[in-house]
């Protein structure tokens, strides 16, 4: 039964790959428009998770309504994401600037990098899968860290989609270890920062829209480890079809600094993007999956539960700020 369902689910996305770079533009996007709408009504779960999140970070400053349209717009910009990344064979080095402008607030940063080498991040907002293509025509290859399908076939098709314009793509199994290779040769690594993931050395704590949640820490021990650039930045869909990307600034991290406020720095930025257009990040995630108190805590997500790894991670945190 697996084998067959791997059978037509392979065939399904390969079709997919295959029709999506012939249609037009604005296809695609009624298409991401519709598909968006409809996986929205149909995902009871992840919209009642989204709709959790988004009272919890907002919901002060939004109505029912307002929620409501915020939820379905996070559904469409993921299918217009994910729709994108399979029209993106269309893309070449030649025509790329047809669909992207790029706002760079240090220039300089960029030159920098290209000579050192840099750690690329952003969170799940807007397009992350398209920059990080345009990037690559831009000569700036990447080597991202993916997680790969259960159906080993859909895993190689999205590699050759994510790996089109010259980047590399590897497992999380040594993930650091790949990353850190690569980046000593002067390579660059693309990083999403706003996964929750478990209390741990490869953790911190940082606020979140005031509340606290627990995030890797992968692209500042990099950084630090190799004394090379953060460079940050998040690409904003434009209801034309195309995009816009703001690049801010780099930051180049000391060995000595404090890891969870440089972490807490970088996420900065990106949540005065999402303020901004709340509709392009994805709010279907469960941001804050652990309280930090033993105690249920209503500013929470009813999702999120006590967690004692996440408020002995707190501790040690804040006792090494102190320290």
């Amino acid at each position: 039964m697996k084998n067959l369902r791997f059978f037509f689910e392979t065939a399904l996305v390969s079709g997919a790959a295959w029709v999506m770079p012939l249609l037009p533009r604005a296809f695609i996007m009624s298409l991401a428009r519709g598909l968006g709408w409809l996986a929205c009504q149909l995902d009871s779960r992840g919209r009642r998770t989204a709709r959790q999140n988004l009272r919890a970070a907002l919901g002060s400053d939004l109505s029912e309504t307002e929620i409501r349209r915020i939820t379905v717009g996070s559904y469409q910009n993921f299918a217009r994401t994910f729709l994108d990344l399979f029209w993106s064979p269309a893309l070449t080095q030649k025509n790329w600037q047809n669909h992207v402008s790029i706002i760079m607030d240090d220039p300089e940063a960029e030159a920098k990098a290209r000579a050192t080498g840099a750690v690329w991040v952003t969170p799940h907002f807007g397009n992350f899968e398209f920059v990080s293509l345009v990037w690559g025509f831009r000569g700036v290859h990447f080597t991202m860290v993916t997680q790969d399908f259960k159906n080993p076939a859909l895993t190689g098709i999205f590699t050759r989609l994510r790996q089109s314009s010259g980047h590399t793509v590897i497992s999380q199994d040594n993930a650091m270890l790949k990353l850190m290779k690569a980046l000593k040769r002067q390579g660059h690594a693309g990083l999403l920062t706003d996964l929750n993931i478990k209390p741990g050395k490869s953790a911190t704590v940082i606020e979140c829209f005031g509340m606290k949640t627990c995030v890797p820490t992968l692209h500042v021990e990099l950084a630090r480890r190799l004394g090379l650039s953060i460079i940050t930045g998040v690409c904003q869909p434009l209801d034309s079809g195309r995009y816009e990307a703001h690049i801010y600034e780099a930051y180049q991290p000391q060995p000595d600094e404090d890891v969870t406020q440089l972490t807490q720095r970088v996420w900065d930025h990106f949540e005065k993007a999402i303020r901004k257009n709340p509709e392009c990040w994805l709010w279907m995630y469960k941001h804050w999956r652990y309280l930090p108190t033993a105690e249920p805590d209503k500013r929470y997500p009813e999702y999120a539960n006590p967690s004692p790894a996440f408020r002995n991670l707190i501790a040690e945190r804040a006792q090494s700020q102190v320290g």
